[in-house]
């Protein structure tokens, strides 16, 4: 099937992005469109159903022209992968029509709500069932606000004509013009309604929540046949859906996180870590959630999940309101002109801090400035906080799990410096691998769509698609790591702000 092509589509929070992908997993072509989002008072995130869906399209469409414009047919794509933002979700009614805007992930309207679910001692049950702790960074506790303040929800919930779906259910639903109605493990895992041990949605949660009424999508393996889409006529012929998942799920996959104890950490704006632990649930007890990693047809894989705030938004906020430099690119020439931090520890809680502390009330900080410090110290500080903050989550990851971290595989713009990979290889000390794909989630959608289509035979195939990496070995220190990561420790625990 060298001639086969795959469409995948990675519908994140600020652009879509489409990428062709041949039989072999190489990029052909690649479009993207940006997609608008309203962030309005009270800490409200919302953007409008039919421009996400129009953005897709958009985007689709800019990629199959380019696709053409490089000599290829356009009828040699015949399956498509989507890859989503997580959490995000819509309400819509039995005509297809929205009842509100798409709440987005970063939505903090359910605050209130999230403390009173709390209060009722709800939390434990939950997080046993669910694998997540009771936060707004759910869909659930944000489907609730819907469900108390808008009447037009409230009546067609309780009519039992509100659909509900996350992003990836509403656009498989309007690219097949209502006809398919599902989502996969991965994204119902991100719900707050779903079981991670009957792989299906949780009726008594649903009743506590007083939305036992509410229609849900159908859920599949994350690689499985989901109906089929001419995209609005951008296509002579229809597309075959064969994947849908959760776009950091799509980057473990695309990581090649296949086994226990590998993981992926993407370092971005913040960072979020996924380490497959194999075929069963384990709960945390020291700040992870618990999801669905990723999953086949005869094959479900789970996952522990550690959510850090701050990685690059804290070289941002010392750019741009301290100064210390004017690229981000300076940071690593910084970093290496001082032997080391020089007792300086900058405690990234800018929004507070995640896992595994989950203080979402604490400041930031610069801690142990002395007169023989220098913005250098300040920086090189900042760039080991996010080292520091991997070591923390791998570190209850393997006490959650009992499984060993075999390999770390990191993406992103922050792999972009070396100190910081250097730093994090002799940190960490495991096998610490840097892909050079940089729209690894597009990737992960394609070889789960091309695995049920048959281009790949199984996951075996796929593991050999993992070449275009580099090997971060670890190198011989100066310093002694483990006693500057036991500072860190204990200024984390003993200088609460």
């Amino acid at each position: 099937m060298e001639s086969t092509y795959i469409l995948a589509i990675d519908q994140g929070t600020s652009s879509t992005k489409c990428i062709v992908f041949d039989g072999k997993g190489e990029v052909m072509v690649k479009a993207t469109e940006p997609l608008k989002t309203h962030y309005l008072a009270g800490g409200y995130v919302e953007q409008e159903p039919e421009a996400i869906y129009r953005n897709v399209l958009d985007a689709v469409r800019k990629c199959a022209k380019a696709f053409k414009a490089n000599g290829f047919n356009l009828s040699d794509i015949k399956f498509c992968g989507v890859s989503n933002q997580r959490e995000t979700f819509l309400v819509w009614d039995k005509d297809g029509k929205p009842l509100h805007n798409a709440i987005v992930w970063q939505c903090k309207r359910s605050v209130a709500i999230c403390d009173e679910l709390k209060a009722t001692g709800l939390e434990e049950m939950m997080n046993e069932r669910t694998g997540l702790i009771i936060d707004p960074y759910f869909s659930g506790t944000k489907m609730l606000w819907l469900f108390r303040n808008n009447e037009a929800v409230r009546n067609a919930v309780n009519n039992r004509d509100a659909y509900f779906g996350t992003v990836d259910t509403w656009l498989l639903y309007k690219l097949t013009n209502g006809d398919q109605y599902h989502t996969d493990h991965t994204n119902a895992s991100r719900t707050l309604f779903f079981n991670l041990h009957t792989l299906d949605w949780d009726r008594e949660i649903l009743s506590e929540f007083g939305l036992s009424d509410i229609n849900l999508p159908q859920i599949k393996p994350s690689s499985s046949y989901y109906g089929e889409s001419d995209f609005g006529g951008i296509f002579k012929s229809p597309l075959q859906i064969t994947a849908m998942i959760g776009d950091s799920h799509a980057a473990a996959f695309g990581e090649g996180c296949f086994e226990p104890g590998t993981a992926k950490a993407t370092l971005g704006t913040g960072c979020s870590i996924l380490m497959n632990i194999g075929n069963q649930p384990t709960p945390s007890a020291n700040g992870m959630v618990t999801t669905i990693c990723w999953s086949t047809e005869g094959r479900v894989d789970y996952a522990l999940e550690g959510v850090i705030v701050s990685c690059g938004a804290t070289l941002e906020w010392i750019k741009n309101e301290l100064g210390l430099f004017n690229y981000i690119s300076e940071t690593e020439l910084m970093s290496n002109s001082v032997a080391n931090n020089n007792g300086v520890y900058v405690i990234p809680a800018f929004s507070g801090l995640g896992a595994p502390y989950w203080q979402m009330d604490r400041k930031a900080a610069i801690a142990g400035l002395t007169f023989d410090c220098n913005k250098n110290h300040v920086v090189r500080a900042a760039l080991e906080s996010i080292a520091y903050q991997i070591k923390d989550v791998i570190n209850a990851m393997q006490i959650d799990s009992g499984i060993e971290l075999v390999e770390l595989m990191v993406h992103g713009g922050i792999t972009a410096n070396k100190f910081v990979l250097q730093f994090m290889a002799d940190l960490l000390d495991c096998k610490l691998i840097c892909g050079e794909m940089p729209d690894i989630s597009a990737k992960g959608a394609a070889l789960l769509a091309g695995l049920k289509a048959g281009i790949f035979g199984d996951i075996d195939q796929i593991k050999r698609h993992h070449d275009n990496t580099t090997l971060i070995k670890k190198s011989d220190p100066i310093i002694d790591l483990d006693l500057f990561y036991k500072n860190w420790i204990y200024i984390i625990q003993n200088s609460y702000l």
